[in-house]
């Protein structure tokens, strides 16, 4: 029998009404996640390379939790990535990214998804397609209806 891949790949994108600078200050300004975020609620630390962050998640339908990644790309106004572990390294890994293509002064396409890899992927697999991926498009809608709110 062959063992059931140890990856998984959420990709998510949105077509946002605003400039990449307005989506990038609103991304990372942490301290306002709470206000407009449905998926991820949180996040303390600083948006900088080798920051430790601490994220705290509401998926849908889902239980709230909490983890803490490490940033590992930061681009302004294009890319801002962190990788996580469950536990130890090789259980159940997680690098998330969010990039902003943009496509003229006031339009961006927003790509938001995490590439999981680890033993237990299989066995969170569905809940990563099901709650996870609807996670990821709730907060691109939101993101979304902020940016565009005063853009």
């Amino acid at each position: 029998m062959i063992a059931a891949s140890r990856t998984h790949r959420i990709d998510t994108t949105i077509d946002i009404g605003a400039s990449a600078d307005r989506i990038w200050r609103i991304l990372c300004d942490f301290a306002g996640y709470a206000r407009w975020n449905p998926f991820v609620r949180a996040i303390a630390g600083e948006p900088a390379i080798g920051a430790s962050l601490v994220v705290s998640l509401a998926p849908p339908g889902g239980r709230p939790m909490r983890f803490r990644p490490v940033v590992v790309a930061l681009e302004p106004e294009r890319e801002l990535r962190w990788k996580g572990k469950l536990l130890i390294p090789g259980l159940f890994d997680g690098e998330h990214w969010f990039r902003l293509v943009a496509r003229g002064r006031a339009r961006t396409t927003f790509e938001h998804g995490e590439q999981f890899s680890g033993l237990l992927v299989p066995r969170f697999r569905p809940a990563l397609e099901d709650t996870t991926r609807r996670g990821f498009v709730a907060m691109n809608e939101a993101l979304k209806r902020e940016a565009e709110r005063a853009a």
